[in-house]
């Protein structure tokens, strides 16, 4: 977030000479008066120039991303974010030391801080985004890991004839299960039960 305190005869001269400083548009800053300043006798005779503050705003991506360096930062972990974007979807990984630390139990603070970033991310409901927060290729990790799961206990489903519940899982967990099982015709999957409870059942 850069910030320049700009003067100039009135307040509109002092915001469009920070504009030229912040290389930037009006649309894209916050503007605070600090002085309104004063015309003074004729123009001249005790004249005062206007005084702002104006911020340039952070975009969406820019200001989860300081969120989530300063979370990280407060927690006593060091990372660096890699941002990458496709379309609506935005994946930040983290790359760093003591990472196990911001995973979490099964990924519980990963998923608490993925959900904290996409309120940050999707704060203003012009655009809308999903977001990815990733840590040393966890996700992928634990993506087979339900696979893997999803085939196990689909197996004890039909060997015991009865339906078997899982843990609770944040929805796109419960996606991955669902769709591990899709094309298992001799088992079906529903969710059921109130977030944070919700869990995949997996019915022979």
């Amino acid at each position: 977030m850069r910030q320049i305190t700009a003067s100039g005869q009135t307040i509109e001269e002092a915001v469009q000479s920070a504009l030229r400083q912040l290389n930037t548009t009006k649309d894209q800053v916050t503007v605070d008066v600090i002085d309104e300043g004063k015309k003074g006798l004729f123009g001249v005779f005790g004249s005062k120039q206007a005084i702002v503050k104006v911020t340039k705003n952070m975009n969406p991506i820019q200001q989860a991303e300081a969120y989530l360096k300063n979370v990280t930062t407060k927690m006593g972990v060091e990372v660096e974010i890699k941002t990458t974007v496709h379309n609506q979807e935005i994946v930040f990984e983290l790359v760093g030391e003591k990472i196990a630390i911001l995973i979490g139990k099964r990924g519980q603070t990963l998923n608490a801080l993925q959900y904290l970033l996409h309120l940050v991310v999707n704060k203003k409901k012009d655009h809308f985004y999903t977001v990815v927060l990733d840590a040393e290729g966890y996700r992928k990790r634990r993506k087979e890991t339900l696979y893997s799961l999803a085939e196990r206990l689909a197996e004890k489903a039909i060997r015991t004839r009865r339906e078997v519940s899982l843990e609770p899982m944040p929805s796109f967990e419960r996606k991955i299960i669902h769709t591990a099982l899709q094309d298992n015709n001799r088992v079906e999957t529903y969710s059921d039960g109130i977030d944070p409870n919700r869990h995949v059942v997996i019915k022979p």
